[in-house]
Parts: structure tokens; sequence; C-alpha cells
């Protein structure tokens, strides 16, 4: 049972500290990690090494003792043998070592019988002594929901899972050294906001005790970021937390990172060309190739991607013509033929967005770009010149997945300003995922914002390159208390 195993445990500890051992010291004296071992051994075989890390299995044959022992970069075995440091020291921590303990261990390198790299252990530390045992070597934790809760586990138990949060450092680092490179400067934004704008999403709602004054948690980057062109920057991005407060999927979480770049004086086919050669060196950087697969899907990055057009690939899936002045009493049809799910709050633009979703996104398996999205979905992006029911705005789709978002930011504080109060009508109508009124924002745009490309990507490409849920490629999501 598991109780006798930590009652077990903890009488060890108590005979470690009777000994005179203090089971969790504050120094180490470690000197080389396992890897480089493992890739420097005839050069080190004359060295005095001292190793530490956390013994994952103790095998003892009487006067001696061969325990694994890893770090982070991997592991080695070593050999502890009674003539080395005693009887009774060797005694000792061969009744009182336990498998997930972390310990420190000194002495020359040498090749076993079987030709395995192993340290001959001259003298022992204890550096941390659990009381917990380590899941698989005792009762097993195949739960996925007890392993995202308890994340730790996951990576001490599975070495995949931390070579994965190895590669999530190197595709954040991509994103940043492709931007820098191109002379965009890094910058960080307020993550507590007056108005909740910037995208459709319900935010989450706190207090500020001082200011005596409600806050949300921002669900965009976007509004601050432009603001910086007012301000005289040209090329500003942001990689940062994002927070919204809807469902979970294996696309969806309530907070996550989010990069948003912005580039005056550049337009939407400048946005582009820039998004796809990002997406390339971001697909190579993680994945050492060019193809992925998703969903059981082959997802083929290199070559032309696909330009496909809102208006005419809607029109082909569901017989509804956008550039006509549909109604919404046509949309709900649509829907209800579907078997959608929507709310009486919902405007044109949230229904043709939920049909969309349905229709045209799921038939987008290869990577492209989906051009002119009607004006109702995109409060955010400036109008096409050619036709005044589309904006000028892309999005990057693959395998029926939205893995980028980008659009030329609409800078006419009066065409801004309007399609903000039908957000705000649509949000007084009970649609809790309606953009907000941010005045703050329509006076900067008031004093003047350069033309400009905006693009957005979220961690959702990187678990999609994983061909994972989200979840698995937050080290801690958030999850429901128990």
């Amino acid at each position: 049972m598991l109780e006798d195993i930590i009652k077990e445990r903890r009488k060890k500890l108590d005979n470690l500290i009777g000994a005179g051992i203090n089971p969790y010291p504050e120094k180490t004296k470690k000197n080389f990690s396992n890897k480089k071992i493992s890739d420097n051994f005839e050069q080190l075989l004359d060295k005095n090494i001292v190793i530490a890390g956390r013994v994952r299995s103790l095998r003892s044959m009487g006067a001696i003792t061969f325990l694994n022992i890893d770090d982070e970069s991997g592991r080695i075995q070593a050999l502890l043998k009674k003539e080395h440091i005693g009887e009774e020291q060797y005694q000792l921590f061969v009744e009182n070592l336990d498998i997930g303990d972390f310990i420190q261990a000194e002495g020359i390198l040498f090749l076993t019988k079987t030709k395995e790299k192993t340290l001959n252990i001259d003298s022992l530390n204890i550096l941390t002594k659990s009381l917990l045992p380590i899941p698989t070597e005792y009762y097993g934790l195949k739960d996925k929901e007890a392993l995202l809760r308890k994340r730790y586990l996951d990576l001490i138990i599975n070495s995949e899972m931390r070579e994965l949060f190895r590669k999530k450092n190197i595709f954040w680092q991509t994103i940043r050294n492709f931007l820098m490179e191109r002379d965009f400067l890094e910058v960080d934004t307020p993550v507590l906001e007056t108005a909740a704008a910037g995208a459709d999403a319900k935010p989450f709602i706190t207090h500020h005790n001082v200011l005596d004054c409600d806050f949300y948690l921002r669900i965009s980057l976007e509004l601050p970021l432009k603001k910086l062109l007012v301000g005289g920057y040209e090329k500003v991005f942001e990689i940062g937390k994002v927070f919204r407060n809807e469902g979970i999927d294996a696309e969806h979480l309530q907070d996550y990172l989010m990069m948003e770049f912005y580039w005056a004086y550049a337009d939407m086919e400048s946005g582009m060309k820039l998004t796809k050669e990002l997406f390339k060196k971001i697909i190579f950087s993680v994945s050492g190739g060019y193809e992925t697969e998703y969903d059981n899907n082959k997802i083929k990055w290199d070559g032309e991607w696909e330009v496909v057009d809102y208006f005419d690939s809607f029109k082909k899936e569901t017989g509804i013509d956008l550039s006509q002045n549909i109604n919404m009493n046509e949309l709900k049809k649509k829907a209800d033929e579907l078997n959608l799910k929507y709310e009486p709050s919902y405007g044109k633009g949230r229904m043709i967005d939920l049909i969309y979703k349905k229709t045209v996104r799921p038939k987008l398996i290869q990577p492209c770009f989906l051009t002119g999205h009607p004006v109702e979905v995109s409060p955010l992006a400036k109008k096409d010149p050619n036709n005044q029911k589309k904006v000028l705005r892309f999005q990057i789709i693959a395998a029926g997945s939205e893995l980028a978002n980008g659009f030329s930011e609409l800078n006419d504080p009066i065409d801004q300003r309007a399609r903000f109060e039908e957000q705000s009508k649509l949000r007084q109508a009970g649609d809790e995922e309606a953009q907000m009124m941010d005045d703050d924002f329509i006076e900067a745009l008031e004093y003047g914002m350069p033309p400009a490309v905006g693009v957005g990507i979220s961690e959702r490409l990187f678990s999609f390159i994983m061909n994972r849920s989200i979840r698995e490629t937050v080290i801690f999501p958030l999850m429901r208390k128990k």
C-alpha cells in the first residue's frame, strides 16, 4: 500500500538524520553532466568525476550495488562497493536509499565487462530524500488527466515529454530570432486592460483594490501594439499570455502564449510573404523537415500555398453568396440544416463564422491562405477597396485548423469607431464575445497611425506541428480544482 511505502520512506529519512546526515544539503560539487561523460568518456577516464541526479534503479548484490542515475541530459550507471566506502557507510546507504532520491556520486570512470560506461563511486552524498515513490515504479500512473495535473511526474516518467518542451523553446526562439533579425523590436504590454478588445472572446474580469476598479485580462495583444505604431515605431512584436474565458478542446485553452507583430508601411501581401517564410523556418527548426502530420493528414509545407477566397469557398460549400445582401433568416436556416447550435444574440458575423467553421474550414487540408473575409467577421481589418463587403485579411489554414491570422490594419478612426459601435450593440444584445468600445484606442488612431499589416500566431501552431492537443503541449495547463 502507498501508505506503507510512505511510512517506510519517512523511517529511512529518520535513519539518515540519526546517522548525522543532512538529507537536504544546500550545495553540490557536480562537475559533469551525464551526457558530457557519455560523449567524452575516453578523455575522462583518469579524471575525478562528480555527478548528481535522481536514482532511477537500485540493484544490490551483496557487497556491490549498481545504480542508474538520471540528470536532465541523460542516464549513467554507477557502482557502489562496500570496499570503497566502508561497511558502515555502505550499509547505511543501501538500506536507506530509494528510487527517486537525488544523490551526488564522486569517483573514477570505467567500463564494465558488458562495456557499459560506469562511475566507480568513491564517495556518495544524499542531496534529497524523496518521500513519495515515482508512480511507474510502484502503482502506475496512466490517467492522462493526472499526468497533466502533475506534469512533474509526467516529465520524470516520460523523457519524450521533456524533449517536447525543449522543442517548444526552439519554437518561440525561432520566432523571436526571425523577427529580430528583420529589425522588429520586442516589447512588453500590460496584461490588465480597461476594455477587452482586439479579438472576439469573453474576457476574465479582476478587481484592482488600490485603484478600486475592475480590469479585464487581455484577450489579445493587438491594440497596445498598434498604439506603438502611432507613437513612431515601425516594426514591433510581442510574445505574451492572453486569456479567453471560453471552452477547452484540442485547439483552445483559457490562457496561452501568443505572438503578434505589426509592420508599418507594409500591406497584406507583404505580411503573407513574411509569414510564410516564418512558418517554414519554424517548421524546419522544430521538426527537422518540411512535412508534418496532424490528425492522420500529411501536411507539406514546402512549395506553393493555394490562395482560397472566402466568398467563393463559402458559396461553393453552402450555396450562400456573401456578396449579396443576405439576411439573418437565411443564415439561421443554413445553420439549422447543419444542426449547429447558436444563440439568439448572434449577429450576422457570428453566424457566418459558425457556418464557415462547419463547412469550409474542414475541407482545407494542405497549407493555404484564406483571404477576403466578410467585414462582419473582421472589425479591425481594413476594407478591400475593390469590394467593400470584404476586408484585406488572411488566415493560414491547414488540416482544418486556423494557424495564423493577419490583415491590413484599419487606421481610419471614424470607420473603426463605427465597427466598435456595431460590436457594442451585439454585446448589449447578449453576445459576450463581441468586442468592446475602446475609446483610448480610437483617440490614438485620431492622432494618426500609418498603414500597416499585423499578424498573430499562437502556440496552437506548436501543438499542430507536434500532432497533439494544445493542453498536452502546455507544461502546466489549467485544470479543474479537485
